[in-house]
């Protein structure tokens, strides 16, 4: 009964009312403060870096909570105690928490929205594990997301581009300011790569709040498996992600890990984070589901990450062929037009899947389209060579993943 409670609000549109889960997890003991977070923000990047930092924060003994949406398989992936998912028995448990909670805020505000429970559970989870550090991923934005109710040792921007328009902006300057509203009063912000004008909006607002900056290419650096900022350098890094752009997402989470160790005043050991970057994993970031011939999962969904998918696409020898399917309310278009004209020799074939609003036949506009892509999977992998790459939704290669992890 809880789960089809759940499932009814799967899909529900996001929308701000701070005031609505201050008040619900004032009901439960404000679980919120009772574990040290880092608070992480970010077009895209947000999940490799958390990987990254996980792993980091593991190899050196410390128990460590993650929080990340959407989910790759199940729902509990989002909720995550030393990289192990909650227990269906413990979700239960504070999902019954939150279900009795339900009325009472429902009679001051409205029903809880799917990510309010998620949250709430998290919290609620993350107080019980006695956690030396927890994770916690932004839903959309930052400034009125509903996790932006922690009280951060560290906050972290990864990327900023143009993505959920239709609620933070038009501009990249109003979505810079949306997702520097996790930048709080003296506490420490970790910035990935950003252009110009994201900079000089995160920076300022920094400045405003006293709140000292730590930024890709300026405070620390990555090349060539090298890290380094005005502390330390660390070489022969090899990073267990693949892409061009997880040395940017490594190096932010390095700085991050390195602030908060040496905040708690314990060691950090180069070998530790040799192995722990090399040994990081994460679902649907490039990830290679089939060896030959070569199938990828790439979660891009996005404009600036079918940007980062081009790159990776452009230095492979092999012929490549990609498999892009969307939900309608992104920019599919622009993605689309992107394929075409930075890789005009490649095989692009549109698909659907089994998901409300996602893309359909009508929005080919003369492009090939395949109705079923469990078939066109299969018939791929018996007849051709090369690489297929499977994008531009995580919901997408979510259900592709699934074929492969039968």
């Amino acid at each position: 009964m809880l789960e089809n409670w759940l499932n009814t609000k799967q899909g529900q549109v996001f929308h701000y009312k701070m005031e609505k889960i201050e008040y619900a997890l004032e009901l439960l003991g404000n679980p919120q403060f009772a574990v040290p977070v880092i608070h992480v923000a970010g077009t895209n990047g947000k999940g490799s870096t958390i990987a990254f930092m996980r792993q980091l924060f593991q190899a050196h003994g410390l128990r460590v909570g993650s929080f990340v949406s959407p989910h790759m398989v199940s729902v509990h992936d989002r909720i995550c105690i030393d990289s192990q998912p909650i227990s269906d028995h413990d979700f239960q448990h504070y999902l019954q928490k939150v279900y009795d909670l339900e009325q009472e805020i429902a009679a001051r505000y409205e029903p809880f929205r799917f990510f309010e429970v998620m949250v709430l559970i998290m919290f609620l989870c993350f107080q019980d594990q006695q956690l030396d550090v927890a994770l916690v991923e932004v839903g959309i934005g930052g400034l009125l997301d509903t996790t932006n109710v922690v009280a951060p040792a560290l906050s972290v921007i990864t990327s900023i581009g143009m993505d959920h328009q239709d609620l933070l902006g038009s501009t990249l300057g109003e979505i810079a300011e949306q997702k520097a509203g996790i930048i709080k009063e003296n506490v420490p912000v970790v910035l990935g790569p950003l252009c110009p004008e994201t900079t000089a909006i995160c920076r300022q607002i920094a400045l405003d709040n006293q709140a000292p900056v730590y930024q890709f290419g300026q405070e620390f650096t990555y090349k060539a498996g090298q890290f380094s900022n005005t502390d330390i350098d660390l070489s022969e890094l090899v990073l267990g992600l693949a892409g061009h752009h997880q040395e940017e997402n490594a190096a932010v989470a390095l700085q991050t890990f390195i602030l908060y160790m040496t905040n708690i005043q314990k060691d950090i050991q180069p070998q530790l984070i040799q192995q722990a970057l090399a040994q990081t994993s994460w679902p649907g970031r490039l990830e290679l589901v089939a060896q030959e011939p070569k199938i990828y999962l790439d979660g891009a969904h996005n404009v600036p990450a079918i940007e980062r998918l081009v790159e990776f696409i452009q230095v492979q020898e092999e012929p490549v062929t990609i498999l892009f399917s969307a939900l309608r309310r992104k920019d599919f278009q622009e993605m689309l037009e992107l394929l075409d004209e930075k890789l005009p020799h490649i095989a692009l074939i549109l698909t659907s899947f089994a998901y409300d609003g996602a893309l359909s036949e009508e929005n080919r506009q003369g492009r090939d389209y395949v109705e079923n892509y469990q078939q066109f999977i299969e018939d791929w992998k018996s007849s051709k060579h090369g690489i297929l790459i499977v994008t531009g939704s995580l919901y997408f290669i979510s259900a592709v993943r699934r074929l492969f992890k039968k």
